[in-house]
């Protein structure tokens, strides 16, 4: 492997050295054996951290799996279809599946430079809008984002409840507040909650060193893909995962992606009763996954205190766009609004020579974050089997970003990956919305793929039950 890989797997295995995960896990890696060759074509090394960041999943599920006692499974992953899983994964058999992207989200020339704009939710699209007027596509809406200097529309969108971000060098950014709070925190901040007294009996009836989250259940409250990512993957490892999303949210087209292996159930969290009934699935969950910004849990009234009186034995991981200290530790955010405010998006423009930013080739960002909360989740929970101590975890997109600018090239490398008839999986699958082909996971254990008991299918379709 190329050094910029040796420096990332350094790099993300330094935050998975905390002594709070226990002597019994801190013992030598598992057997990995690497094949396959690609690299996206992009001025960062994207394929690196494609590969670096699955190889820690597979760390964490092999360190599970030994502390369930079911074996130490010996871990495989393809260079390849580990960078073809930072993209699309899927391709519809005789229908077509819906645009990822809204038509006035992407990047706008202002007075001053670039402001992205992201409008793929309604409340999104609508708080852009009620700053900027209306526009019915994005040569209206060209005409008034040129009016505006950078930084005040950007307030301004953030302000009225929506997402955008000004175009900023690396230098801008850790000149900023914000850009010094996200270098000062760690990629993986541990947090020790305390001992268990009695930890929670975990069922290992039906799991195996190639499935060893059978028996467990995980509560998901993320959206799009970076946490949705990460419950994917450990769906098709074994876990019972059961998602919810309020009344308010949809995202069919992301959907189809990572919906794989889940219930998914709706409940709205202002109702009394649907409170009740997320309280009840909370205490029987064994972890808890969640996506929300800062703050926005305990104002549901489900702060890390309450969580833990509903369920004393729960790991909780959580991840959010600009990190958990600073200015910006409560802003909305996504991968590409990150790269818009972290300087990668800048670093491509300067390298391209291009007027406009040159965004990275895949949303990087969400997937190698997906992967590396996957993999804190799998460590959090072997810590409380083997040593009985109670960890949380969290991570963010721009530490993330941060992690990916130290691989910066001095020229664009690689190609445009394309999956080739080789990469997909010999059966096709069904889902809700018909049969569709999907690349072949990059990660096996034991030589053993992973396996989605449940096809992708819409969110909130399901009762929400275990």
């Amino acid at each position: 492997m190329p050094k910029p890989f040796d420096a990332l797997t350094a790099a993300i295995q330094q935050s998975f050295s905390s002594d709070l995960l226990g002597d019994g896990l801190q013992v030598e890696q598992p057997s990995l054996e690497f094949a396959g060759r690609a690299d996206w074509c992009s001025w960062f090394a994207v394929s690196d951290l494609a590969t670096a960041s699955l190889a820690q999943a597979g760390f964490g599920l092999a360190r599970l799996a030994r502390a369930r006692q079911i074996g130490t499974p010996s871990l495989q992953l393809d260079r390849r279809l580990a960078s073809l899983w930072f993209d699309l994964t899927t391709k519809p058999l005789g229908w077509a599946t819906p645009s990822l992207w809204d038509p006035l989200a992407g990047n706008y020339p202002a007075k001053d430079g670039w402001v992205r704009l992201h409008t793929n939710a309604p409340h999104h699209r609508q708080a852009a809008l009620s700053v900027l007027g209306r526009a019915e596509d994005k040569s209206e809406l060209q005409g008034l984002v040129a009016n505006w200097d950078c930084e005040a529309l950007e307030n301004a969108v953030v302000a009225a409840g929506g997402c955008a971000a000004k175009l900023r060098s690396f230098a801008d950014w850790q000149a900023l507040p914000a850009g010094q709070a996200i270098a000062a925190q760690p990629l993986v901040a541990w947090q020790d909650r305390g001992e268990i007294d009695a930890p929670p009996p975990i069922l290992t009836d039906n799991a195996t060193a190639h499935r060893p989250l059978a028996g467990l259940k995980v509560l998901d409250l993320t959206r799009v893909l970076a946490g949705p990512a990460a419950t994917r993957l450990l769906a098709g490892f074994g876990a019972e995962v059961l998602r919810i999303d309020p009344p308010q949210w949809d995202e069919e087209a992301v959907a189809i992606e990572m919906a794989l292996g889940k219930r998914c159930a709706l409940l709205d969290l202002n109702k009394s009763a649907d409170r009740s009934r997320f309280e009840a699935l909370l205490a029987e969950a064994d972890l808890l996954v969640h996506g929300y910004r800062d703050g926005a849990l305990a104002g549901l009234g489900y702060g890390p205190e309450e969580r833990q009186r509903l369920n004393p034995g729960l790991v909780d991981v959580a991840l959010n766009a600009y990190g958990w200290q600073g200015p910006w530790q409560e802003r909305r955010g996504f991968d590409t609004i990150v790269q818009q405010s972290s300087g990668l998006a800048d670093y491509g423009r300067q390298g391209d020579v291009s007027a406009a930013p040159v965004m990275l080739p895949v949303q990087a960002l969400d997937h190698a974050t997906g992967y590396l909360l996957a993999a804190a989740a799998c460590e959090a929970l072997a810590a409380r089997l083997a040593t009985g101590r109670l960890l949380s975890a969290r991570l963010s997109l721009a530490r993330t970003a941060l992690l990916l600018w130290q691989t910066r090239r001095e020229a664009c490398q690689g190609e445009a990956l394309s999956a080739e008839e080789s990469d997909w999986a010999a059966e096709s699958e069904q889902s809700h919305w018909g049969a569709m082909r999907r690349v072949r996971f990059p990660l096996t254990l034991n030589g053993q793929a992973p396996v989605w008991p449940r096809p992708a299918g819409p969110y909130k379709s399901v009762p929400p039950a275990w």
